[in-house]
Protein backbone atom coordinates (compact mmCIF):
# COMPACT_ATOMS: atom_id res chain seq x y z
CA UNK A 1 0.00 0.00 0.00
CA UNK A 2 1.51 3.00 -0.92
CA UNK A 3 1.13 5.70 2.10
CA UNK A 4 -1.27 8.87 1.73
CA UNK A 5 0.30 11.94 1.18
CA UNK A 6 1.75 13.87 3.93
CA UNK A 7 -0.79 16.69 3.93
CA UNK A 8 -3.46 18.05 1.38
CA UNK A 9 -2.02 18.28 -1.89
CA UNK A 10 -5.62 20.55 -2.53
CA UNK A 11 -6.07 22.88 0.33
CA UNK A 12 -9.55 22.98 1.38
CA UNK A 13 -10.83 26.66 1.49
CA UNK A 14 -12.71 27.66 4.50
CA UNK A 15 -16.21 27.99 3.98
CA UNK A 16 -15.75 32.10 4.18
CA UNK A 17 -13.90 31.34 1.08
CA UNK A 18 -16.19 29.16 -0.78
CA UNK A 19 -16.91 30.86 -4.62
CA UNK A 20 -20.74 31.54 -4.83
CA UNK A 21 -20.88 28.33 -7.01
CA UNK A 22 -20.47 26.35 -4.12
CA UNK A 23 -24.46 27.17 -2.76
CA UNK A 24 -25.76 25.35 -5.84
CA UNK A 25 -23.30 22.71 -6.19
CA UNK A 26 -24.27 21.99 -2.54
CA UNK A 27 -28.16 22.64 -2.97
CA UNK A 28 -27.65 19.75 -6.12
CA UNK A 29 -26.40 17.00 -3.24
CA UNK A 30 -30.37 17.08 -2.19
CA UNK A 31 -32.70 15.49 -4.87
CA UNK A 32 -36.03 17.07 -6.15
CA UNK A 33 -37.83 14.23 -5.48
CA UNK A 34 -41.15 15.31 -3.22
CA UNK A 35 -41.47 11.37 -1.83
CA UNK A 36 -37.91 12.48 0.11
CA UNK A 37 -37.91 14.06 3.58
CA UNK A 38 -34.63 15.29 4.90
CA UNK A 39 -33.53 15.32 8.32
CA UNK A 40 -32.87 18.69 9.93
CA UNK A 41 -29.06 19.06 10.20
CA UNK A 42 -27.45 18.29 12.89
CA UNK A 43 -25.31 21.18 14.60
CA UNK A 44 -22.84 17.91 16.60
CA UNK A 45 -22.71 15.93 13.46
CA UNK A 46 -19.29 16.48 11.82
CA UNK A 47 -19.98 18.69 8.65
CA UNK A 48 -17.34 17.17 6.09
CA UNK A 49 -15.64 20.69 5.18
CA UNK A 50 -12.36 19.06 4.41
CA UNK A 51 -13.64 17.51 1.64
CA UNK A 52 -16.37 19.77 0.84
CA UNK A 53 -13.23 22.45 0.87
CA UNK A 54 -11.43 20.49 -1.36
CA UNK A 55 -14.31 20.40 -3.79
CA UNK A 56 -14.92 23.87 -3.52
CA UNK A 57 -11.70 24.52 -5.25
CA UNK A 58 -13.63 23.34 -8.44
CA UNK A 59 -17.33 24.33 -8.29
CA UNK A 60 -18.39 22.91 -11.36
CA UNK A 61 -17.40 19.61 -10.64
CA UNK A 62 -18.46 19.57 -6.89
CA UNK A 63 -22.29 20.50 -9.30
CA UNK A 64 -21.68 17.81 -11.46
CA UNK A 65 -20.45 15.09 -8.67
CA UNK A 66 -23.15 16.34 -5.51
CA UNK A 67 -26.14 15.53 -8.03
CA UNK A 68 -24.94 12.19 -8.50
CA UNK A 69 -24.12 11.30 -5.35
CA UNK A 70 -26.86 12.83 -4.11
CA UNK A 71 -29.09 9.51 -5.69
CA UNK A 72 -26.79 7.95 -3.77
CA UNK A 73 -26.87 9.19 -0.18
CA UNK A 74 -30.79 9.88 -0.77
CA UNK A 75 -32.76 8.65 -3.63
CA UNK A 76 -31.43 5.14 -3.73
CA UNK A 77 -33.45 2.70 -3.62
CA UNK A 78 -31.35 0.70 -1.46
CA UNK A 79 -32.13 0.73 2.21
CA UNK A 80 -29.67 2.36 4.41
CA UNK A 81 -28.02 -0.44 5.88
CA UNK A 82 -27.42 -1.71 2.20
CA UNK A 83 -26.22 1.45 0.95
CA UNK A 84 -23.46 2.21 4.27
CA UNK A 85 -22.52 -1.79 3.66
CA UNK A 86 -21.59 -1.48 0.89
CA UNK A 87 -19.68 2.31 1.25
CA UNK A 88 -18.13 0.50 3.82
CA UNK A 89 -16.50 -2.08 1.67
CA UNK A 90 -15.65 0.17 -0.17
CA UNK A 91 -13.79 2.55 1.76
CA UNK A 92 -12.26 -0.88 4.11
CA UNK A 93 -10.62 -1.87 0.71
CA UNK A 94 -9.46 1.23 -0.43
CA UNK A 95 -8.18 1.77 2.89
CA UNK A 96 -9.86 5.47 2.59
CA UNK A 97 -10.14 6.51 6.08
CA UNK A 98 -12.08 9.97 5.26
CA UNK A 99 -14.64 7.51 4.11
CA UNK A 100 -14.59 4.83 6.56
CA UNK A 101 -14.68 7.44 9.29
CA UNK A 102 -17.75 9.66 8.18
CA UNK A 103 -19.73 6.94 7.19
CA UNK A 104 -19.44 4.50 10.13
CA UNK A 105 -21.36 7.26 11.62
CA UNK A 106 -23.89 6.96 9.22
CA UNK A 107 -23.77 3.38 9.46
CA UNK A 108 -24.56 3.69 12.86
CA UNK A 109 -27.72 5.92 12.41
CA UNK A 110 -28.63 2.73 9.82
CA UNK A 111 -28.71 0.32 12.67
CA UNK A 112 -24.59 -1.52 11.89
CA UNK A 113 -23.80 -2.73 14.94
CA UNK A 114 -19.65 -2.35 15.88
CA UNK A 115 -19.44 -6.41 15.30
CA UNK A 116 -20.67 -5.81 12.01
CA UNK A 117 -18.27 -3.02 11.06
CA UNK A 118 -15.65 -5.38 11.97
CA UNK A 119 -17.27 -7.81 9.96
CA UNK A 120 -16.94 -5.11 6.71
CA UNK A 121 -13.25 -4.85 7.66
CA UNK A 122 -12.80 -8.61 6.97
CA UNK A 123 -15.04 -9.10 4.08
CA UNK A 124 -17.91 -11.52 2.69
CA UNK A 125 -16.94 -14.92 4.52
CA UNK A 126 -16.73 -13.21 8.27
CA UNK A 127 -18.65 -13.86 10.38
CA UNK A 128 -22.69 -14.65 10.33
CA UNK A 129 -23.86 -12.66 7.39
CA UNK A 130 -27.89 -12.83 6.04
CA UNK A 131 -27.10 -14.71 2.42
CA UNK A 132 -28.28 -10.92 1.08
CA UNK A 133 -25.65 -8.66 3.43
CA UNK A 134 -22.69 -11.34 2.65
CA UNK A 135 -23.42 -10.74 -1.34
CA UNK A 136 -23.43 -7.00 -0.65
CA UNK A 137 -20.11 -7.37 0.82
CA UNK A 138 -18.81 -9.52 -2.36
CA UNK A 139 -20.21 -7.68 -4.91
CA UNK A 140 -18.52 -4.85 -3.85
CA UNK A 141 -14.86 -7.26 -3.54
CA UNK A 142 -15.82 -8.33 -7.02
CA UNK A 143 -16.35 -5.36 -8.49
CA UNK A 144 -13.37 -3.24 -7.03
CA UNK A 145 -10.82 -6.64 -8.71
CA UNK A 146 -13.18 -7.16 -11.77
CA UNK A 147 -15.68 -4.41 -12.34
CA UNK A 148 -18.06 -7.12 -12.69
CA UNK A 149 -20.60 -8.69 -10.32
CA UNK A 150 -19.75 -12.72 -10.83
CA UNK A 151 -22.88 -14.93 -11.81
CA UNK A 152 -22.63 -16.76 -8.34
CA UNK A 153 -23.28 -13.34 -6.42
CA UNK A 154 -25.33 -11.82 -8.72
CA UNK A 155 -28.11 -15.08 -8.29
CA UNK A 156 -28.32 -14.01 -4.57
CA UNK A 157 -28.63 -10.34 -4.98
CA UNK A 158 -31.47 -10.45 -7.67
CA UNK A 159 -33.18 -13.49 -4.90
CA UNK A 160 -33.66 -9.73 -2.75
CA UNK A 161 -33.00 -6.75 -5.02
CA UNK A 162 -35.24 -5.26 -7.56
CA UNK A 163 -33.92 -4.23 -10.87
CA UNK A 164 -33.07 -0.45 -9.32
CA UNK A 165 -31.63 -1.94 -6.21
CA UNK A 166 -29.12 -4.07 -8.53
CA UNK A 167 -28.29 -0.67 -10.70
CA UNK A 168 -28.10 1.42 -7.64
CA UNK A 169 -25.58 -1.06 -5.91
CA UNK A 170 -22.92 -0.90 -8.52
CA UNK A 171 -23.23 2.84 -8.79
CA UNK A 172 -22.95 2.97 -5.21
CA UNK A 173 -19.47 1.13 -5.75
CA UNK A 174 -18.54 3.50 -8.57
CA UNK A 175 -19.28 6.77 -6.63
CA UNK A 176 -17.35 5.77 -3.51
CA UNK A 177 -14.54 3.86 -5.32
CA UNK A 178 -14.23 7.44 -7.25
CA UNK A 179 -14.49 9.29 -3.74
CA UNK A 180 -11.90 7.37 -1.98
CA UNK A 181 -9.32 7.37 -5.48
CA UNK A 182 -10.24 11.06 -5.03
CA UNK A 183 -9.75 11.64 -1.19
CA UNK A 184 -6.62 9.44 -1.12
CA UNK A 185 -4.86 11.46 -3.86
CA UNK A 186 -5.94 15.26 -2.92
CA UNK A 187 -4.60 14.35 0.51
CA UNK A 188 -8.02 15.05 2.30
CA UNK A 189 -7.41 15.30 6.29
CA UNK A 190 -9.49 13.97 8.52
CA UNK A 191 -11.66 16.63 10.01
CA UNK A 192 -10.98 17.80 13.79
CA UNK A 193 -15.20 17.14 14.55
CA UNK A 194 -14.80 13.70 13.09
CA UNK A 195 -11.54 12.68 14.97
Amino acid sequence: MTPPPAGPRIPPLAPSDWPVEMRAALAAMRPANPRLSFPPADPNRPKALNALGTLAQHPTLAHAFNSFNGHILFGTSLSARQRELVILRVAARRESTYEWTQHVILAGDAGITPEELDQVTEGPDAGEWSPLDGALVRAVDELLADAMVTDGTWAVLAESLEVEQLMDLVFTVGAYDLLAMAFKSFGVALDDDMK
